[in-house]
């Protein structure tokens, strides 16, 4: 069974609060049209903060230092489009960064924004919107996504 690790960044302005979203294009297999922060698939031999940083340049090009990035939520799921074994998603926070955002990668994502955390656009992303949620009010770290209920 295949696990595949993700990152995600839940990246703020530290002057407003507001968090920078993508709205995923309606072309791709995962989510199409569905808002979410960005986040990607690591690579082989790859230590998850550095696929956090990767993710975030090449999709908004904002950087980010590893050092400057906070695990604050875990989702472990036993679905996924490329792995349909589980995939661990390491949702990290940030709100030390440089560069200007912008949708970086038009291919996969129609607009970029940032939004109020508590009043995030619709549809987005469920794994991602639990995670935001969680965060923002403090509940658990960890959230399982999929699993039969025991």
């Amino acid at each position: 069974m295949t696990t595949r690790l993700i990152a995600a960044v839940l990246v703020t302005d530290p002057d407003n609060g507001r968090l920078l979203i993508l709205r995923r294009s309606s072309h791709l297999d995962f989510a199409p049209g569905e808002w979410d922060v960005p986040s990607g698939k690591g690579e082989p031999r790859e230590p998850i903060t550095a696929t956090a940083v990767r993710e975030l340049k090449e999709e908004t090009g904002v950087v980010v230092a590893e050092t400057d990035l906070r695990l604050v939520h875990v989702v472990h799921g036993c679905w996924g489009a490329e792995a349909p074994g589980m995939f661990m998603a390491l949702v990290f926070h940030t709100d030390q960064w440089s560069g200007t955002p912008r949708n970086a990668e038009p291919h996969k994502h129609d607009t970029i924004a940032w939004v109020p955390p508590d009043d995030l656009p619709q549809p987005f992303t469920h794994t991602t919107l639990v995670a935001v949620k969680r965060y923002l009010d403090g509940g658990p770290i960890l959230s399982l996504d999929g699993w039969p209920e025991g």
